[in-house]
């Protein structure tokens, strides 16, 4: 089992936890907020009984205090008592001072009715009132408890999801600069000694025809251990012509390509377009989506790139006339490993995000995409 598996096994087991001890909680919290119900009901009947033997005065053997008592213990509970005209003839445990209001009682009243069924006293006189209550203070939040449970496991599995995600995206990062710094590290050796074979070839007067090509790919070498050397630590930004690094990039690929791939470069003012990059990784990402395109065409169609400067901001749009790409996947492609081709490591788009959003303070994302018909990618870098 590797590291991601691992990885997800755990963050499973924290969203099941999370689920568990949500649904534990609100099981709980229902169970107490009915047994609290029914005990703030027996209260109120309890209030009723006693209310409608107060009002009984020809049962001498009624004890007086203990009804008081039984009254004067109903500190929580909101009643209304009202006659059978439904005029308020009493309450309880609500605001004495507002409820001298009439328009304040009577919405109290309407508000009250909606809770619970009244408790109806029959008097000794055959008339009849009614008793409105509704939940107490602490049974409403008791109510709405639940609800903040939800909200703070919500909270806990999004906090727990960014952290992994955090953790996940540092790990890529180490992996990234870690495997940079060793390819640099390691084709350094191999280029010194080819320099010091092509010095040595020159004084053996071999023809500069052949060497020529010899220094120029070492010459590439050279740029690809620069660019590998470059992850991980910010790289020298400079004021450049975009239109030039784009040339340089284009006609670098049409020599690497078919002769049925045709390029274009639409630039407003290519003196004027400028701005502050780094050319050796920002050729790099012109590269990648470049060599994209053509994999996505089968080696056959038009690339076109669109250079327009916006002021503040400079739009670069490389567009192809491939097999074009899902909208579900226009995110997913720049992910690591994500890649239609049964052969590479799905990583050229991923390296071109993070160069273009982690060392420009740009973006890099699809455009649009109509299959078969064009497929566009907009770089955006700032002035």
């Amino acid at each position: 089992m590797n590291l991601y598996q691992q990885k997800q096994i755990v963050k499973t087991l924290l969203l099941l936890a999370a689920i568990i001890i949500g649904a534990l909680s609100l099981w709980y919290t229902n169970t107490l907020v009915k047994k609290l119900s029914e005990e703030e009901k027996k209260k109120v009947e309890l209030w009723a009984e006693a209310t409608k033997k107060l009002a009984d005065l020809t049962d001498a053997t009624t004890d007086f205090n203990f009804l008081i008592n039984v009254i004067r213990n109903n500190t929580t509970v909101p009643v209304i008592m009202v006659d059978e005209k439904e005029n308020i003839l009493s309450w309880r445990n609500l605001d004495s001072l507002k409820m001298q209001d009439t328009i304040y009682a009577k919405e109290q009243l309407a508000d009250i009715r909606k809770q619970h069924v009244p408790i109806e006293i029959k008097l000794y006189d055959g008339k009849k009132n009614q008793i409105y209550y509704k939940d107490s203070l602490l049974l409403t939040k008791l109510r709405y408890y639940p609800f903040f449970q939800l909200g703070v496991i919500a909270l806990f599995i999004i906090v727990s999801y960014l952290a992994f995600s955090n953790s996940r995206r540092a790990e890529q990062n180490q992996v990234w600069v870690g495997m940079a710094k060793e390819t640099a590290h390691q084709l350094g050796t191999p280029l010194s000694s080819l320099l010091a074979w092509l010095d040595l070839l020159k004084m053996k007067g071999v023809s500069m025809e052949y060497l020529s090509e010899i220094e120029k790919d070492i010459g590439r070498l050279n740029t690809i251990t620069e660019r590998f050397s470059k992850i991980g630590s910010p790289p020298a930004l400079r004021k450049e012509n975009l239109a030039e690094v784009i040339r340089r990039s284009v006609n670098y690929i049409r020599t690497r390509s078919s002769g049925k791939v045709s390029f274009e470069i639409n630039a407003e003012d290519e003196s004027q377009t400028v701005a502050s990059v780094n050319s050796p990784l920002l050729e790099w990402v012109f590269e990648n989506v470049l060599k994209n395109a053509i994999d996505a065409m089968n080696g056959e169609g038009k690339i076109t790139v669109s250079v327009t400067d916006q002021l503040q901001f400079v739009y670069i749009d490389i567009s192809d006339t491939g097999k074009g790409i899902p909208r579900s996947a226009f995110s997913t492609v720049f992910k690591p490993g994500y890649t239609t081709k049964s052969r590479g490591w799905g990583l050229g788009l991923s390296l071109s995000k993070r160069i273009i959003e982690d060392y420009h303070n740009g973006q890099i994302f699809v455009k649009s995409s109509e299959p078969n018909v064009k497929t566009t990618f907009r770089i955006v870098l700032r002035k």
